[in-house]
This record gives C-alpha cells, structure tokens and sequence, in this order.
C-alpha cells in the first residue's frame, strides 16, 4: 500500500467517467488503504482493463470507486483492487 506522498493529485479521475455514469447504471465500491494520487492512478487503470468496464471514478476522499459499464462482477473488480495492490471494504 501507499504511504502518502504530498504528490497532489488526489482529485485524478479516469476521463469520461461522468459520460458513461449518465449512459450505464454505476456500482459503488468501498476501498480500503488509498491515500495519495497515486493509489487513485493505481486503482483506476486496474479496473478500468477489467472486460465490461467503460469508466471509473475514485473518490479519494471518500474511499470509493465508482465503475460504469456492463458484463462485470463483484468479483472481477475485487481481483483488479487486489492486483493494485488494495482491498476491497467488507460489507
């Protein structure tokens, strides 16, 4: 996990998340360990290759990742958090 960093770049999303939002239902997920921008590049680009998915918004803040699109699941998402080196929350 990142320790922070002061890179300041918090607020990156991945672009044209907002478009598909409007276009696709959204699912919310928690995740745990992201402090920096970094986390947020990290995070985004490994789900943002997962099959199905068209856009992804990490709420740094708030520890959450939106992701649009369709033919993905809960699973598939868990596996690319993982493999960015996070978890997804319980619950």
């Amino acid at each position: 996990m990142c320790q922070p960093c002061g890179c300041d770049t918090a607020a990156a999303d991945t672009a044209g998340a907002a478009a598909a939002d409007a276009a696709e239902g959204v699912r919310v997920y928690t995740v745990e360990g992201m402090t920096c921008g970094h986390c947020v590049n990290s995070v985004s680009a490994e789900v943002g290759r997962v099959p199905g998915v068209t856009g992804v918004r990490v709420d740094l803040e708030a520890g959450r990742v939106s992701v649009s699109g369709s033919g993905f699941d809960d699973a598939a998402i868990g596996g690319a958090v993982r493999d960015a080196g996070y978890a997804l929350a319980a619950g």
